[in-house]
This record gives C-alpha cells, sequence and structure tokens, in this order.
C-alpha cells in the first residue's frame, strides 16, 4: 500500500529540525522544557478520552520563536490495553501569531504500529494550526484554528474531510485563582471516527471552564492543582476533571 509519507522522509524531516535548532547560534539561548500532568481522566477538545486516570508528561526544546515538543498521555490502570498517546508539534511564534504542524497518535497500548504511514490504514493524524493573541493586556483573547490534512481523515466514502477546530480562550483571575475559560466548535461535518468530533455541520463541542490554584508545599516548591468543567453540547456530556501539574 502506497504511504502518503515514507518512514525515512518523517524521520528525516525531524532529525534535520532538531540538527537546525541545536546548531543554531549559540546568541540564541535554548530553552528545554520537562514537566508533566497527572488528571483523573482525559478530555480532549470536549471529548471524552477515558475514564482511567493518566499520566501526560512533556519534553520540549526552544529557542526564540522555534520549538519542538513531544507530549504523551498514558493510561494508569490497564497497561495492556489502555490509552496511549504520543503527539509531535514544530511551531514557530512571531507577532502574537503562532504556526505549528503535529503529529497526533493515540494507537493505544499494544497497538505496534507506530511507524505505519500506509494512506488509507494509519493511526496517524497529521494537523496543521494557527492561533493568535489579542495584543491587549486587558482582554488577552486568544484564538486559534486547527485542520487535519493528512492521515486518518476519511469518511465512509473514503474521502479526506480536512476535519477542524477552531477554539477561543480567555484567562483571567478571581482572588488568586487563575481562571480560564474555553469555547471550542467543529465549523463543518466531520464523521471520522478516528477523530472522534462525529459532526454533521456546525457543532459547539467544547465549552469549560479550568481553575488553576498554586498550593506552596516549601519556600522552594509549589504546586499547581487544576479542576476542569468541561461540556459537550454536541454529544449532550459533561465532565469534571483534576489534575496537578510537576515541573
Amino acid at each position: 500500500m502506497k504511504s502518503f509519507f515514507s518512514k525515512k522522509s518523517i524521520l528525516g524531516t525531524m532529525a534535520v529540525a532538531a540538527v537546525c535548532m541545536l546548531g543554531t547560534s549559540n546568541a540564541q539561548a535554548q530553552e528545554f522544557t520537562i514537566q508533566g500532568d497527572l488528571v483523573s481522566s482525559y478530555v480532549w477538545r470536549g471529548i471524552y478520552q477515558g475514564a482511567q486516570a493518566c499520566v501526560q508528561p512533556t519534553l520540549g526544546l526552544g529557542f526564540g520563536g522555534f520549538s519542538l515538543t513531544a507530549w504523551g498521555s498514558t493510561s494508569l490502570a490497564d497497561v495492556e490495553a489502555g490509552h496511549k498517546e504520543l503527539d509531535l508539534t514544530a511551531a514557530y511564534s512571531v507577532g502574537g501569531f503562532t504556526f505549528q504542524i503535529a503529529d497526533l497518535w493515540w494507537g493505544g497500548q499494544g497497538n505496534n504500529r507506530y511507524f505505519h504511514y500506509g494512506n488509507k490504514d494509519t493511526d496517524h493524524h497529521f494537523e496543521a494550526g494557527v492561533s493568535y493573541v489579542l495584543p491587549c493586556e486587558k482582554f488577552p483573547l486568544s484564538m486559534a484554528w486547527y485542520t487535519v490534512f493528512a492521515g486518518d481523515d476519511e469518511n465512509a466514502d473514503g474521502k479526506r474531510q480536512y476535519s477542524s477546530y477552531a477554539e477561543f480562550n480567555y484567562p483571567f483571575s478571581v482572588k488568586g485563582i487563575a481562571l480560564n475559560a474555553t469555547l471550542g466548535l467543529v465549523p463543518y461535518k466531520s464523521m471520522s471516527a478516528g477523530l472522534g468530533y462525529m459532526t454533521d455541520g456546525f457543532a459547539i463541542t467544547n465549552i469549560a471552564l479550568k481553575a488553576t490554584k498554586e498550593i506552596r508545599l516549601s519556600s522552594s516548591f509549589s504546586l499547581p492543582l487544576y479542576a476542569q468543567v468541561i461540556c459537550n453540547p454536541k454529544m449532550e456530556d459533561a465532565h469534571l476533571v483534576l489534575g496537578f501539574t510537576l515541573r
């Protein structure tokens, strides 16, 4: 079966990007991100991914406006057949805009098909996105648009859908509690079971409010604890997620 990307081309592109980042002038400081979240359940863009608690590590490298990030999610309860996800993202930020290309993969534990890139038979979703933060300190609204351009995103007739998702976020605070309000929507039909949107047209799929509080455990260490209520009007579903971040 013909592949839309070869293994060598994907791995080669990632290697070249990494070398370019590491080989940049020493005048630009490189920044590493190492952190992890533990969540009571995993909800993605308003879509329920499973009741099991998940650990979600992040490893990132950035300099200037460029960044390479690996993000994963693994369920803790069922090691043999539980949820497993690995997302790789390359991004560039400038003037309030962030442009990114991501490889999203959630084949699951025991799938053993991560390096399978068949054009009609893959668990990867290749997505391009752009986001923008308003240059207003008193109204820091951010807007984002993501579209799948390759991978597992075909309808029942085998035609590519270019499934898309748009999201608006507004951060604010109340009495020392950091809050973030989210509105997410699918702008047009997307019946891809792989992505899980399953909409026959425009649909609001994600209305959420997240509250974060820094719990100070010592003079040098604090634990960001957060709770998030998430509603999906399209699926008539709601969730309450508890989590914390280790940095």
